[in-house]
């Protein structure tokens, strides 16, 4: 690459047998040049100090590089071996970066950088730095920071073993045909009866969500979710317990409380007890209104039930879009009819390339699975990166929704690239599936736009864990305005989707928030709880935090922390979504809902919110965009209103 040329993508292997061969260049080749770069800093530490914040950043960024690329492999590909290579890989890429943070002569050198002639960015990096040496234990004894090292690797070994217990985890639910009554009609064309004249509903979302919210059957629609809620049980239940335990030793180890205290250390929440206050505070705003919403829901299961004495959440997905259809006059089943797959894949790309100034321009680029779309990302005629599209299930693939870095940007050397991996059916999909869509991307525009750094921890979504889904839950708001959503939502005939049919959508959207906002509070509990103060019997602690932040009963038989996956990557932050979504409120306050497609409010919060990257905090970046502090009010306000059933 000459310099007039700047960087390109990555090339990826055009053939399945070039993969093994192309991991062991981007994960073993770099981590090897990191351990050279980390010698050679070592032998000849360079004294001028910024000179010395550049070759720290080149490990960084080594680092970074083959992490990112093993972890993709190890959730998407379609090869086995290739994903359990990938996992070594990430194994070895985590056990150096452990090595690093654990290096004392390195971290002795830095700590002697003279700050105060470094530049704002270099000196942030500096402070971040010297502040991840210490939450590594760097300053622990001999004996105290072999052990950390060995509870790293063991977390990433567990942590890994319960991400493909998930992945690999699909249950089925054997139905007479007759127990499809009440979906789609494309759904049950794609459900034949098989030989013994039964139909098999998998625990994959596209199976598993529409049953759960169309089904009439009540009996099918229990099974479905005790199998849903029973993915990678036994075997991640010690799992599970394992890595509770490692990092509840970890913590200790460097002096925290807790886990929880530990972890949110570097977020903005500040410490693990204000989690616990959080997660008691939304629970309490969102009482009065999740127990008005959830009594509807009761007595509609009674309408059709009379002897059903509770609801819980085999019937709750059912009877929101019962409700949603007889109070609000929206049938999901009509809404879906405008959303076919290619058509909002293909509108929110419009959408988001009009908001932000941004052109997709598809590219027969090499992936690993024939599923996959590639686009680069231009603006002003200035190529910013490349992504990936990655949005139907398959066998060995990732079970969730979730953005994954391939490339870290960094200015003039490494465009940002990145994978939106998901699991939406091919045909039509339910609007929340299109809401899902909008989010992840979310993250995917926020990675390219802060990938113009010049360094590596500033790149991409590199703010405060508890603020990366704000940027994703602003955009959400886009899929559910009728101007924006008739652009591409049209039906078999072309004909748009009546703008006073998403209107009513809204309206009906805003049923049940209030329980919502309580079981997102039940998931934040189970989170925090199970990391703060972890009990022997899992599943006994799981119901009885149910029983106290949920509205809806435990179901006996069932075992949701087995594949609560964000155990894993979250830990014990899971409340990130909800202290996220205040802030979201907040940030979409500040734009004109008569003219949400106006580019200047649009590219003002791009350049001030999402291209800085992490080279702020997250508090600062919100208010140079709100021009003051960003408060709960407009999260309040949203909560607390009721909705209008009067359709």
């Amino acid at each position: 690459m000459t310099a007039s040329e700047g960087p390109t993508p990555l090339r990826l292997p055009g053939d399945p047998s070039g993969w093994s061969g192309w991991l062991r260049s981007q994960c073993d080749d770099r981590l090897e040049a990191v351990r050279s770069l980390v010698a050679e800093f070592k032998a000849q530490p360079p004294g001028e100090p910024h000179a010395a914040l550049s070759a720290w950043n080149e490990i960084r960024i080594g680092l970074r590089s083959a992490s990112s690329a093993a972890s993709l492999a190890s959730q998407v590909h379609p090869d086995e071996a290739i994903r359990t290579q990938a996992e070594a890989a990430e194994q070895e890429a985590n056990r150096l970066s452990t090595d690093v943070s654990l290096d004392r002569a390195l971290y002795d050198l830095l700590s002697h950088v003279d700050a105060s002639v470094l530049d704002q960015d270099a000196a942030r990096v500096l402070e971040h730095t010297m502040r991840d040496f210490r939450r590594a234990g760097v300053d622990k004894d001999e004996e105290t920071r072999a052990r950390l090292r060995d509870l790293a690797e063991e977390e990433t070994l567990v942590e890994q073993e319960f991400a493909k217990n998930i992945r690999d985890s699909v249950l089925e639910v054997s139905l007479d045909p007759a127990q499809l009554h009440g979906l789609p009609e494309d759904y049950v064309k794609r459900h034949p009866p098989g030989e013994d004249g039964r139909v098999v509903i998998t625990t994959d979302y596209p199976d598993a969500y529409p049953f759960l919210s169309f089904a009439a059957d009540a009996d099918a629609r229990r099974e479905v979710m005790l199998a849903f809620t029973n993915r990678a049980w036994p075997q991640n239940d010690a799992v599970l317990f394992r890595l509770l335990t490692l990092r509840e030793e970890h913590a200790h180890l460097l002096g925290y409380d807790g886990w929880p205290d530990y972890d949110a250390e570097v977020k903005m929440i500040g410490r693990g007890a204000e989690i616990a206050r959080f997660v008691d505070e939304i629970t309490a705003s969102a009482e009065e209104s999740g127990r008005r919403d959830r009594a509807l829901l009761l007595e509609r299961l009674q309408a059709d039930h009379p002897a059903a004495a509770d609801i819980d959440r085999a019937h709750t997905m059912y009877y929101t879009e019962v409700l949603r259809r007889e109070r609000f006059g929206v049938d999901s089943q009509e809404v879906r009819r405008y959303f076919d797959f290619a058509k909002v894949r293909d509108g929110l790309l419009d959408i988001s390339g009009r908001l932000f100034g941004l052109t997709y321009i598809a590219v027969d680029a090499a992936a690993w699975h024939e599923d996959v779309t590639a686009y680069d990302v231009h603006s002003n005629g200035e190529m910013l990166g490349r992504i990936y599209l990655d949005l139907h299930p398959r066998a060995g693939k990732y079970k969730h929704a979730a953005q994954f870095d391939l490339v870290a940007g960094i200015k003039g050397r490494h465009l940002p690239e990145g994978a939106l991996v998901c699991n939406f059916p091919r045909g039509l999909m339910e609007h929340r599936d299109v809401v899902t869509l909008f989010h992840e991307f979310g993250h995917l525009v926020h990675h390219v736009l802060a990938g113009r750094q010049q360094w590596s921890d500033f790149s991409g979504v590199a703010t405060e864990w508890d603020f990366v889904e704000a940027p994703s839950q602003l955009l959400e708001e886009w899929a559910w305005r009728a101007d924006v959503v008739q652009s591409f939502a049209t039906d078999a005939d072309g004909e748009p989707i009546p703008g006073a049919l998403v209107e009513k959508m809204r309206a009906a959207n805003e049923f049940g928030k209030g329980f919502q906002a309580r079981t997102q509070m039940f998931y934040a509990a189970v989170s925090y709880w199970l990391h703060q103060d972890r009990r022997d019997d899992l599943t006994a602690q799981v119901k009885a935090l149910q029983t106290a932040y949920d509205l809806f009963p435990f179901i006996e038989g069932t075992h949701f922390h087995a594949s609560f996956g964000h155990l894993a990557g979250y830990s014990s932050a899971y409340y990130t979504y909800m202290w996220s979504l205040v802030i979201a409120k907040d940030l979409f306050s500040a734009f004109d809902e008569g003219d949400l497609m106006s580019a200047d409010v649009a590219r003002r919060y791009r350049d001030m919110v999402l291209a800085p990257g992490g080279s702020k905090d997250a508090a600062e970046l919100v208010a140079d965009f709100l021009g003051r502090p960003y408060n709960a009010d407009a999260f309040n306000a949203w909560l607390a209103t009721t909705p209008d059933m009067t359709s």
